[in-house]
């Protein structure tokens, strides 16, 4: 039913925590399945430096997050924002169709920390940027 990499990620998830000082932090949730994820940002000159989170939900919501935070560590803003979340699913080897919506609140909390980001710094952004499309 889960691929192998769905499975190490959610019994190894990578770059779990907070980060103290992060400068961009987003928090979405999906309130049918109960799943919450927080992504915390630490960005120098427009490239992601570090990445870490915390989320409380199923195995797909937590894999979904450790690999959406491998995807964009040392990334540029602008590359982050290309997060997908068929890309998160297609880096996991698959979801099940029931599960898909894990990927897509990954997208969602890389996407909100940015905006929370620019919104910190004063930065003007095109809001259609934060606009997730499933």
């Amino acid at each position: 039913m889960y691929s192998e990499k769905v499975m190490d990620h959610f019994l190894n998830p990578r770059n779990v925590g907070t980060i103290e000082d992060a400068n961009g932090i987003g928090e979405v949730g999906n309130t049918v399945c109960g799943d919450i994820m927080k992504i915390y940002l630490k960005i120098e000159n427009d490239i992601i430096t570090d990445v870490k989170f915390h989320t409380f939900g199923c195995g797909s919501a937590i894999a979904s997050s450790s690999i959406a935070t491998e995807m964009i560590k040392g990334k540029s803003i602008n590359e982050a924002l290309e997060l997908s979340n068929k890309a998160v699913v297609e880096a996991l080897d698959g979801l099940p169709a029931h599960k898909i919506h894990c990927s897509v609140l990954a997208e969602e909390a890389v996407k909100a920390a940015i905006k929370d980001y620019y919104d910190k710094n004063h930065i003007q952004y095109d809001s259609s940027l934060f606009n997730v499309k499933h």
